[in-house]
C-alpha cells in the first residue's frame, strides 16, 4: 500500500514541514506450479515499476530472469515464473523491485525445492580443456523413443533444468520444433512425421497434430490444430487435401505464425510413374494472431512434380524454414529436393515465386567445393551464419548426405559406389554472381553417418554448433571453434539411444537474460 509520510519542524510544525509517499510493498508468495521445476513468484507493487527474480541454490544467487513491469501504470500484481532450476534441490529466490519514481526494494529470501520431473532422454556433455563454450542452456526435442519428456533444457553440464511434457497424444506424435518467443512463451509443433499420409498408416484418435504457444509452467496460451486449420482454409474458399502440421513453425515480430503443412495431390501418368499416383507436397501458412490463414503457398503451384530425387511420391518433404529480416522473403529448406528455395513472401503481400533453388541442379555455381559432390543433400535445419541474410550473407546447412551425388551420376551407398556421409556446411551465398562458395564442411567419420535430422546453428562466440542427430547409436552435439585451419571441438553433447531432432543453444530461458 502507500502511505503519506509528514515530516515537521518541532518549534514551528505548521509552516515548516515536508510531505512525502512511501511504498509498502508486502513480502511475496512463492508457489509451485504444475511443472515440477518452475515456482511462481508473486509480488504486488502498490506503485507502477519492473520486477526481476534472483535465485540460485544459496543466498548468493547467480542467476536471474527478465524484467517484468507492472501491469497497470497504478501498480498491481506482477507474476514471474522462476525456471532454470535442477530437479530436487532447494533454491533461495528473491525479487528486486525497481519503482518508476527511483525507489528500489528487495524482497526478502524464499526457499523453493522443485520437484521431480518426467523422465528426459539420457545426456552426457563434456568440454574441452583448452576451450571455453558459448554461455547459455541447451534446449532438446527427442523425436525418438516418444516417452517422458519429449522437449528440455539441461545447462551445459548436462543437468536437466526444464521439461515439457503433453499428456494428450499418442506414441505416433512428437515434437518436431521448439523455439523461444520475445513474450518468454515457447512456441511448439506437435504432430506425426508427415510422411505417414502416403503410407496409409492409421492415425489413433487423440494423436497431436498441433502448433501450442506455452508458458514456461506448460500452459497451453495459444493453439491450432491441423482440423481447425484446415476448416480455415476451406472457409477461405480453399479446398486442399491437408494432411499433418509439420517440422517447423516460424513466428512472426507482427505476431504471425509461418507454418509447414502437407498436401496431397493426384497425378496421372508421371514420368516414371504410369496410372494414378498420389503426391506429397507442402503448404507454406501464414496465420493472423486470430489464426485465420492470411498468405498461402502450395509447392504445386511453384516447382515441377516431375522433378523427384528422392523419395518420391513423398515430392518434396520440407523440413525447416527461415525469414531474411533483409528482404522479407522466406527459406524453406526441401529435404527430397535436396534443394533451399528462397520465396517472395514480402510478408504476405508476395507473388510465391521462388526467387532462386539452391543445391544440386539448382541456379547457383558452387565454388570452392566439387559438383556434384559438395551441394547438401537431404539437409536439414539450416541458419544464418552472418549478420546479413540476403544478398551476400552466409547460410549453413546439416547436410545428412542421403542420395548424394558424385560426379559421373553415382549416387552414394550403391553397390559399388562411396558410401554416404554427412557434414556440417556453411556457404557463402552470393545473389548477385549466383555463386555458392564452401567456405566450411565439417565431416563427420562414415561410421558417425547421421541419415536425417539435426540441425546447424550459428553462435554468439562465433562457433558452429551441430546436432548430427541420427548418427548410430544416438545423438551427437558438437560445438565446434572455427578460428583455427580446422575446427576444434569446444563442446559435446551425447543422447544414447535417442534422436534429438534439433537442439539449440539459448542465452538462458528468458528473452534477453544471458546465463
Amino acid at each position: 500500500m502507500n502511505v503519506t509520510v509528514t515530516a515537521a519542524a518541532a518549534d514551528s510544525p505548521q509552516s515548516d514541514y515536508a510531505t512525502a509517499v512511501a511504498s509498502i510493498i508486502s513480502p511475496a508468495v512463492v508457489t509451485a506450479t504444475s511443472n515440477p521445476q518452475v515456482a511462481a513468484y508473486s509480488i504486488y507493487l502498490p506503485a507502477p515499476g519492473k520486477v526481476n527474480i534472483n535465485f540460485g541454490v544459496d543466498a548468493d544467487y547467480g542467476l536471474t530472469t527478465w524484467v517484468q513491469d507492472t501491469p497497470s501504470p497504478n501498480g498491481g500484481e506482477v507474476i514471474i515464473y522462476v525456471a532454470g532450476m535442477r530437479a530436487q534441490t532447494p533454491y533461495h529466490m528473491r525479487a528486486q523491485v525497481e519503482l518508476d519514481d527511483g525507489a528500489s526494494f528487495a524482497d526478502r529470501d524464499h526457499v523453493f525445492t522443485t520437484g521431480t520431473p518426467p523422465t528426459t532422454a539420457p545426456v552426457s556433455t563434456s568440454a574441452s580443456n583448452a576451450q571455453i563454450p558459448q554461455a547459455g542452456i541447451e534446449m532438446f526435442d527427442t523425436l525418438i523413443p516418444q516417452e517422458g519428456a519429449q522437449a528440455f533444457a539441461t545447462d551445459l553440464q548436462g543437468n536437466v533444468i526444464w521439461t515439457y511434457r503433453y499428456t494428450d497424444g499418442t506414441k505416433m506424435d512428437s515434437i518436431q520444433s521448439i523455439k523461444l518467443l520475445p513474450n518468454g512463451h515457447l512456441l511448439i509443433l506437435i504432430s506425426y512425421a508427415s510422411s505417414i499420409a502416403l503410407k496409409g498408416s492409421q492415425i489413433p484418435p487423440n494423436t497431436v497434430d498441433a502448433v501450442r504457444e506455452v508458458d514456461l509452467a506448460g500452459n497451453t496460451i495459444r493453439e491450432v490444430t491441423q482440423s481447425e486449420l484446415a476448416a480455415a482454409l476451406s472457409a477461405k474458399g480453399y479446398n486442399f487435401n491437408l494432411s499433418s502440421l509439420h517440422h517447423d513453425v516460424l513466428a512472426l515480430q507482427n505476431g504471425h505464425w509461418v507454418l509447414l503443412a502437407s498436401v496431397s495431390q493426384s497425378f496421372n501418368d508421371l514420368s516414371g510413374y504410369p496410372g494414378t499416383t498420389d503426391v506429397l507436397g507442402d503448404l507454406v501458412i501464414d496465420l493472423d494472431n486470430n489464426n485465420q490463414p492470411v498468405w498461402v503457398w502450395n509447392s504445386f503451384d511453384h516447382l515441377d512434380v516431375n522433378r523427384h530425387p528422392y523419395l518420391f511420391p513423398d515430392w518434396t518433404h520440407s523440413n525447416a524454414l527461415l525469414y531474411s529480416t533483409d528482404d522479407h522473403s522466406l527459406l524453406l529448406s526441401m529435404r527430397h529436393q535436396n534443394w533451399i528455395i528462397k520465396i517472395d513472401y514480402a510478408d504476405g503481400q508476395g507473388s510465391g515465386k521462388v526467387l532462386w533453388r539452391l543445391g544440386e541442379g539448382g541456379d547457383f555455381k558452387i565454388i570452392g567445393g566439387t559438383d556434384p559432390k559438395d551441394w547438401f543433400y537431404a539437409q536439414h535445419g539450416p541458419d544464418f551464419f552472418s549478420p546479413n541474410n540476403s544478398g551476400f550473407f552466409r547460410l549453413g546447412v546439416m547436410d545428412n548426405g542421403d542420395d548424394r551425388k558424385f560426379p559421373g551420376g553415382i549416387v552414394c551407398g550403391a553397390t559399388g559406389s562411396p558410401p554416404c556421409y554427412s557434414a556440417a556446411s556453411v556457404y557463402q551465398i552470393d545473389e548477385t554472381a549466383m555463386t555458392a562458395t564452401l567456405v566450411l564442411s565439417y565431416t563427420l567419420p562414415n561410421n558417425l553417418y547421421s541419415y536425417f535430422g539435426g540441425n546447424v546453428q550459428s553462435l554468439a562466440n562465433g562457433d558452429l554448433k551441430a546436432d548430427f542427430s541420427a548418427v548410430t547409436g544416438g545423438s551427437q552435439i558438437q560445438e565446434l571453434n572455427l578460428n583455427g585451419p580446422t575446427p576444434e571441438l569446444v563442446w559435446q553433447a551425447q543422447s544414447q539411444g535417442t534422436v534429438q531432432f534439433r537442439s539449440e543453444r539459448l542465452a538462458s530461458l528468458y528473452p534477453g537474460v544471458q546465463w
